[in-house]
C-alpha cells in the first residue's frame, strides 16, 4: 500500500506539472464544457422547433399551447443558466434551472425510465453539484463573520462527495451498453479503477485527468455524429450523447483542479 501511495504521488505530481501552463484557464474550461450539452440542446430546440413540436404533440400528448411553452421555456433556461455559469454569476439560480431542465426533459420527453439517459443525466447533475461547489469554494466570506452562519467549508466539502459519486454513473452507462469485446473488458476495468479512486477521493486529481483521457477517446470513437448524413436517425442520438459527456468531462475538470474536498481519502491522510 505504502508502494501505491509512492508511485500514485509521483504520477499525480507529473500530471500536476503537465497540467501547469492550462491550470490557470481550467475553471473556465470546465464551466464552458460542462454547460455545453445544455447550449447544443437550445440551439437543436430552435432550429428544429416545428419537429420537437410534433413529437410532444403526437407522441407525448402535450396540447399544442403547452408544447410551444414547454419548448421555449427550456431554451430560455438553458441558455440563461448556462451564461451564468460560465461567467460564474448567481451560480446557485443557474444550476437550480440546468437541473429543473433536466427534470422536465426527462419527464416530458418519456425518458425517466431509460437507462442510459438516467445514468448519463445523473452524471451531468453530479458535474452541475462540482459547479456549485466550485462557487462555494472561490466565494467571499461572510461580511460580519462574528455571526452564525452554515458552515461553507463543510457544504463544499458534501457537494464534492456527491458530485463524484454521481459523476462515475456515466462510466457505468458506457459498460452497460455495447457489444463485448477483449478491448471493452481492459477498458472497462482500468476506467472502473478509476471511479473507485474518484469515490473514495483517493488521488482525485491523477484519477480525474485518467478518466478524462478515457472519455475524451470514447467520445470521439462511439459518438462520432458527425460522420454520419445530416438526414441518419442516429445521428441526433451520437450528437445528444456526444455534448452530455462533453459535460461530464466539464465536471471532471474541475474536480482535477479544485481536488476531492473534505470528505475523501486525499483529506484524511493531511491528518495523519
Amino acid at each position: 500500500m505504502d508502494a501505491l501511495s509512492k508511485y500514485s504521488a509521483q504520477a499525480e505530481a507529473v500530471l500536476d506539472k503537465l497540467a501547469a501552463p492550462v491550470k490557470p484557464f481550467l475553471p473556465g474550461i470546465a464551466r464552458f464544457l460542462l454547460v455545453v450539452t445544455f447550449l447544443e440542446d437550445a440551439v437543436r430546440i430552435t432550429f428544429q422547433w416545428s419537429d420537437q413540436n410534433e413529437y410532444l404533440r403526437r407522441h407525448q400528448g402535450f396540447p399544442s399551447f403547452l408544447a410551444q411553452l414547454f419548448l421555449a421555456l427550456n431554451v430560455i433556461v438553458m441558455i440563461a443558466g448556462s451564461s451564468l455559469a460560465i461567467m460564474k454569476r448567481y451560480t446557485e439560480i443557474a444550476v437550480a434551472g440546468l437541473f429543473g431542465v433536466i427534470v422536465i426533459q426527462s419527464i416530458g420527453y418519456g425518458l425517466i425510465f431509460n437507462a442510459s439517459f438516467l445514468l448519463r443525466s445523473l452524471s451531468v447533475i453530479g458535474g452541475l453539484l462540482m459547479l456549485l461547489a466550485d462557487a462555494f469554494a472561490t466565494r467571499r466570506k461572510p461580511l460580519f463573520a462574528g455571526l452564525p452562519t452554515l458552515n461553507e467549508t463543510d457544504k463544499n466539502a458534501y457537494l464534492q462527495l456527491f458530485g463524484r459519486v454521481l459523476l462515475v454513473f456515466l462510466f457505468m452507462s458506457f459498460v452497460l451498453n455495447g457489444e463485448f469485446s477483449i478491448l471493452r473488458v481492459i477498458v472497462s476495468i482500468v476506467g472502473l479503477i478509476g471511479c473507485i479512486m474518484v469515490v473514495v477521493g483517493f488521488r482525485a486529481r491523477m484519477s480525474a485527468w485518467l478518466l478524462v483521457t478515457f472519455l475524451c477517446v470514447s467520445n470521439v470513437v462511439l459518438n462520432n455524429w458527425w460522420s454520419l448524413h445530416h438526414n441518419h436517425p442516429r445521428r441526433d442520438f451520437l450528437k445528444y450523447d456526444f455534448f452530455q459527456t462533453m459535460s461530464v468531462i466539464g465536471g471532471f475538470l474541475l474536480l482535477a483542479n479544485q481536488g476531492a474536498g473534505g470528505y475523501s481519502m486525499d483529506e484524511k491522510k493531511k491528518n495523519f
